[in-house]
Order: structure tokens, then C-alpha cells, then sequence
């Protein structure tokens, strides 16, 4: 392999090369942190956002941005929560003639309550026109409204192991340390959205339009109802998301979820996804979603203060974002 292609391959994985680094420097910095129990314990941490990540990414490659995910986890966290109580603390109490709900259809009812939003987030976008970032911050605000309306602010307990087992139940164990399910729904759903963006039409029409929508119209590409399919494809990834939340922590609660978009909408773009649009790896954005998970991990290890951790995370975003403009530059 000669020098050029050394370069090129260096430049294409740089983001590859990034996670090495800070893998090597904080084995160096924290004896524990290569230990398999923390390993699997940032793996389970970051699967959640990694999930919102894959699904926020489609929007920010179509040049455009969800700010709803962390309050859709929240509203199909508490939906699905309160109809998969243990049946003599839900709703038998009000209604002692209703049948016991199963797990599945809880779960269901939750995902379409959350997977509605994304199809009106879309609609909005699509054929009224409304900026992204306006048309999600509002349905981010209804979300979270309604989430803290149907449980009156408190959590809601006493979940049946059915639905708890869907996140934590324990596939295998490496030295001691559980892997659960939700590491890999976290591949499942990072895995489709790989294919999707490299192996079907869709996804080409995607990066069509985030390059230039113009020019995806002329080429016979229906841009509204593409639009459409995105932002359902990001809520339906939150509302995932909300479902192991509340499996995983055992309540729903309406208070969570604050902030989740914004990692997400991190882990995306130091994973190399434009936010002018057209470009994205699926390869970059799951070592984005890497990266900041050993860098909380790490600053925790090392007892770094929390609020400096949320500097150092702003910082990245802003280098990862100045670089991308550099590059976009450059190729210009």
C-alpha cells in the first residue's frame, strides 16, 4: 500500500483513528476503564442515545434537524409504562372489568404514540414549510406537555418483568459483566439504518436531496414524501428509545429524556454527518456515538467535574462542526 493510499484511508477512517487515540489515553489515564465491566457498562449507557443517534442522523442528513426525540422518549416512556403496570396497580384499580393488557400491546401503543409525532413533524416540514428546527421545538414542547399532563408529574411504578426484561434481561456475561438486550437492539437498529442509507433507494434519495432538494425534484425524486419518511423513521427511533428507558429503569417518568436529542444531534455530527446536508457514514456516526460515550465515561473516572464535562462535550461539537465547514471548503 503506497503513501496515497495510506492518506486516503487515514482521511476516510479519521474519525476511526480519533477513537483509538482516546481509547489508548484513558487505558492510560484509568486502569479500570478497559476492564469488561465498564466497557458494557458504556455500551449499555450509550445505546439508548446510540438509537436516537441513528434515527436524528437521516434528518440532519436531508439538511435538516429534530430537536423532538428526548421528549418523545419521555411520552413513550410514560404511554408505554402506564399500560404495562402490574395489573393490580394500573388501570384494574379504575376499571376492574378491563382485562389485563399484555406487554406487546403496551409496548405498540407507546411506539405509535410517539411514531405519530414524527409523521407530523415531517408533514409540517414537508408541505408547510416550516423551518425544521421551528416545526420540532414546537412538537418537542406538546410532547413534553403531554407526557408531564398524563402522569400529573409523578412516575409510574410497579412495571410487569415482562416489560422490564425487554432491556435488562441478561444475554451472556464477559468476566462478570452482563450484556443485555438493549446492546443489541442498539446494532439491530444501527445495522437497518446502515442498509438503508447504502443499499436501497430511500437512502439515495436522501443524500439527493440533502445535497441539493432542487435537483432531486428534477431528477424525479418526491422530496415531501421523502421528508415525510425521515422524520417517522427518527421518532420511531425515540420511541424505542422511551420503551427501554422505561424498561431499563423499571418506571416511566416524564421528567426524562431532557437533552437526549442534543446528544444525539452531537454524536451525529462528530461522527462526520453534514449539517449542509448529503453527507453521512453510518460507520462514522456509530464511533461518534463511541466517542462521547468514553469521553463521559472517562471524565467520570477520572472525577472531573459534570459541568466541565458539558464544556468539553460543546467544545468537540463546535471543532467537529468548524472541520466539516473547512472540508466542505475545501472540496468547493
Amino acid at each position: 500500500m503506497n503513501s496515497t493510499k495510506v492518506k486516503k484511508f487515514v482521511s476516510q477512517n479519521s474519525i476511526w483513528v480519533v477513537f483509538l487515540f482516546m481509547v489508548i489515553l484513558m487505558a492510560f489515564l484509568s486502569p479500570t476503564f478497559l476492564t469488561a465491566k465498564n466497557i458494557v457498562s458504556v455500551l449499555t449507557t450509550e445505546s439508548i442515545t446510540g438509537i436516537l443517534t441513528v434515527g436524528v442522523m437521516w434528518c440532519i442528513l436531508s439538511k435538516g434537524i429534530d430537536l423532538s426525540p428526548g421528549a418523545l422518549v419521555a411520552l413513550t416512556g410514560v404511554v408505554t409504562a402506564s399500560l404495562a403496570q402490574k395489573f393490580e396497580y394500573g388501570a384494574s384499580r379504575l376499571f376492574p372489568n378491563l382485562p389485563d393488557i399484555p406487554v406487546i400491546v403496551a409496548i405498540l401503543a407507546g411506539v405509535a404514540v410517539g411514531t405519530l409525532f414524527g409523521v407530523l413533524n415531517g408533514w409540517l416540514i414537508a408541505y408547510t414549510k416550516i423551518p425544521a428546527f421551528i416545526a420540532t421545538l414546537g412538537t418537542q414542547l406538546i410532547a413534553r406537555a403531554l407526557a408531564l399532563l398524563y402522569t400529573n408529574a409523578y412516575p409510574i411504578p410497579e412495571l410487569k418483568p415482562g416489560l422490564k426484561n425487554v432491556a435488562q434481561r441478561e444475554l451472556f456475561s464477559i468476566n462478570g459483566a452482563s450484556v443485555t438486550v438493549v446492546i443489541v437492539i442498539f446494532i439491530v437498529f444501527a445495522v437497518i439504518s446502515g442498509f438503508m442509507l447504502t443499499q436501497t433507494r430511500f437512502g439515495k434519495s436522501i443524500y439527493a436531496i440533502g445535497g441539493n432538494d432542487q435537483a432531486a425534484r428534477v431528477a424525479g425524486i418526491n422530496v415531501e414524501k421523502n421528508l415525510i419518511k425521515v422524520y417517522t423513521w427518527c421518532a420511531f427511533c425515540a420511541s424505542v428509545g422511551g420503551v427501554l428507558l422505561a424498561a431499563r429503569s423499571g418506571a416511566g417518568n416524564a421528567s426524562v429524556g431532557v437533552n437526549y436529542e442534543l446528544d444525539a444531534i452531537a454524536a451525529a455530527t462528530v461522527g462526520g454527518t453534514s449539517h449542509s446536508g448529503g453527507v453521512c457514514r453510518i460507520s462514522g456516526v456509530i464511533a461518534g456515538i463511541l466517542i462521547l460515550g468514553i469521553l463521559k465515561n472517562g471524565m467520570m473516572l477520572l472525577k472531573i467535574s459534570p459541568y466541565l464535562q458539558q464544556v468539553c462535550k460543546g467544545a468537540i461539537i463546535i471543532l467537529a462542526v468548524v472541520f466539516d465547514m473547512r472540508k466542505n471548503a475545501k472540496k468547493a
